[in-house]
């Protein structure tokens, strides 16, 4: 089966997203892990990774930095291998100071991830959420910011850690082709219950894509992929991040048996206190 596809601004993409936390090193658990994906994740391994979801039709990568070699070349090596051509949603922070140097640095900025490739490009939520007004329901000062997106070519989105964020999108109907909702059966940094978020998605006038799935591995992938691929529209994306080849491999599958409705073909671990449970 050729996995899902849905559209963000008229582009294709597959509704299951590649995310880079776990290949860049922020691993929502502690200094010593984000350090320890640093030192793992080398080119090589980030192409390994990459090429599993490649071959399987998954092209579509959110957040990493073109500034950073082993990603930029890992992305490389990987198309590389499998002929195919990566989609790259950049997520920048931009800076909010307000100055002339401030606007040229962002320029510079956004002229960096096209340059390197970005065709979806969302505003990271250090800066979309420092905009977020609750009081007038809006996300000000954001307009010039897309626009400035337009320019270059790129398709504009929101990434955000806010549930507001989506909602004043739609009310203010600023220009935005997707939004970032963190969802998840564990309510991992969600900053209000599933039940509203689970709504909100619902509301939505553009297709979400919901991170943070496995609560960063807090659930246990079949528990958290079977929520949110049971709860979300045919329209919507969820965006996993893996470390390994064989983690990509079993999140592939896993969704792809739920989407499917079948028993997933992935092998369990095996330990001496499931022997009695063990079936020929």
């Amino acid at each position: 089966m050729v996995f899902p596809r849905t559209t963000i601004g008229g582009l294709s993409v597959p509704r299951l997203i590649i995310g880079t936390n776990w290949l860049m090193g922020w691993s929502h658990t502690s200094k010593a892990q984000d350090n320890f994906i640093k030192e793992h994740q080398t080119r090589e391994r980030i192409a390994d990774v990459l090429e599993v979801f490649f071959n399987a039709g998954i092209d579509t990568i959110l957040g990493g930095r073109p500034d950073v070699a082993r990603f930029t070349e890992g992305v490389a090596e990987a198309e590389q291998r499998s002929g195919v051509k990566a989609i790259w949603m950049g997520t920048p922070t931009l800076d909010l100071d307000g100055t002339p140097e401030a606007a040229d640095a962002n320029a510079r900025m956004l002229d960096a991830y096209r340059a390197a490739g970005c065709r979806i490009c969302m505003p990271h939520q250090a800066t979309t959420d420092a905009l977020l007004d609750r009081r007038t329901r809006t996300i000000r000062d954001i307009a010039p910011i897309l626009a400035a997106i337009r320019e270059r070519e790129m398709i504009p989105g929101l990434s955000t850690h806010m549930p507001e964020a989506p909602i004043y999108a739609d009310e203010t109907g600023i220009d935005v082709e997707t939004y970032i909702q963190i969802y998840n059966a564990a309510g991992f940094l969600m900053q209000i219950e599933v039940d509203w978020v689970h709504r909100s998605i619902w509301k939505r006038q553009k297709p979400v894509i919901t991170i943070k799935p496995l609560a960063a591995g807090r659930l246990h992938p079949l528990v958290g992929l079977a929520f949110n691929w049971s709860t979300i529209r045919d329209q919507d994306m969820v965006c996993v991040g893996c470390m390994t080849p064989a983690e990509a491999g079993e999140v592939i599958e896993l969704s792809l048996s739920l989407l499917e409705g079948r028993a997933a073909n992935v092998e369990l671990q095996s330990t001496r206190s499931k022997a009695s449970v063990t079936e020929g």
